[in-house]
């Protein structure tokens, strides 16, 4: 069975091939970073006529990677929602209509569940059960995951999540569009314990999050030291901030382990990249003996790999395909409604 993916919900444009056998044939990605930089930050309209330029040519690009024809798909998946309606739309509305086109059925695919299935892409994968810590743009969860589409939530963020706090805060250090990524490498020059910034509900008792409070913090500490910031300054608010949200995510993620008694932990989107979470959670891994999943690095970000997996998974679950040609976005869309949908 070979499955399409489709991917365009914010500003990254991505195709990928999956067979249920095989696995991942080939994938291509496009990010509109360098456009959206100009702008310090996502401008939909923007992100939605470029995801209309790329889209069939990394299709192409895909298909000749894998050397497949159109002939040879068995259903096409596309991301649905959350994301910018704008560009969920360009994503939805190709994915219909080449499925119509080509006479396939199609699958809507949440893209959170994307990002938690992702590791599965990995030649050394997860198996269900598992926790999983989802840090993926404006979403941090903890979830209790025993199958595809059967989720409980442990834990969210009751405010800003852990992406918004990394985005935020490395705006108010003067950093330059997309901002987390490069306050993550300016922190590993920073001086630890020269800053100390709080560790928002770390003895909450429960495995809610709040990150607000740190972004406040951060701009409280940027405010104290005026308009002049040097470059060791940033350094080291970096370096504070990051092990600040290190902390809370790795005592939060552990103290979900111990209360469902599960040995696998798996760490899905954007921030599941930051090396000192990863850093921190191996050490916490060997320690007490539980096992830590990453996705590839490749797959930390937006992609279509993880929306044809999510979608050649949903099929083998159980989940119905339906025929191509009618269609809606959500652009808001909790992942816990997946769980009814099996």
């Amino acid at each position: 069975m070979l499955i399409l993916g489709v991917e365009s919900s914010c500003d990254e444009t991505g195709i990928a091939l999956y067979d249920s056998e095989a696995g991942l044939l080939s994938h291509a990605l496009h990010s509109q970073v360098a456009m959206h930089a100009e702008y310090g930050g996502v401008v939909p309209e923007l992100a939605s006529r470029d995801h209309i330029r790329r889209v069939v040519p990394l299709l192409r690009e895909a298909l000749g990677r894998a050397g497949k024809h159109f002939d040879d798909i068995d259903a096409v998946a596309y991301t649905r929602g959350p994301g910018l309606a704008g560009a969920l739309l360009v994503g939805c509305a190709f994915a219909e209509a080449l499925a119509l086109a080509i006479a396939k059925p199609t699958i809507p695919v949440h893209h959170l569940e994307g990002h938690l299935l992702s590791p599965l892409l990995s030649s050394d994968p997860p198996t269900f059960p598992f926790v999983a810590l989802l840090v993926s743009g404006g979403h941090t969860q903890l979830m209790k995951v025993t199958g595809v589409g059967e989720y409980e939530l442990l834990g969210e963020t009751l405010d800003d999540a852990a992406g918004e706090a990394f985005d935020k805060s490395a705006k108010l250090l003067g950093l330059p569009y997309p901002g987390g990524a490069l306050l993550s490498k300016l922190a590993e020059t920073g001086t630890p314990g020269i800053h100390e910034l709080p560790r928002p509900m770390l003895h909450s008792g429960d495995l809610s999050f709040s990150f607000s409070g740190l972004k406040t913090a951060v701009l409280t500490l940027v405010r104290e030291q005026g308009e002049n910031l040097s470059e060791a300054f940033k350094a080291d608010a970096a370096r504070a901030f990051q092990e600040a949200i290190v902390e809370v995510l790795v005592k939060k993620s552990l103290k979900a382990m111990k209360q469902t008694g599960l040995k696998q932990l798996v760490v899905a989107g954007g921030v599941g990249a930051n090396k000192q979470l990863r850093a921190t959670l191996n050490d916490e891994a060997k320690r007490k003996r539980f096992r830590v999943y990453y996705p590839e690095l490749e797959f930390c970000t937006d992609n279509g790999a993880m929306i044809a997996l999510a979608g050649c998974l949903r099929l083998q679950a159980g989940t119905p395909s339906k025929p191509a040609g009618e269609f809606s976005v959500l652009p808001r869309w909790p992942l816990m409604e997946m769980s009814a949908t099996r």
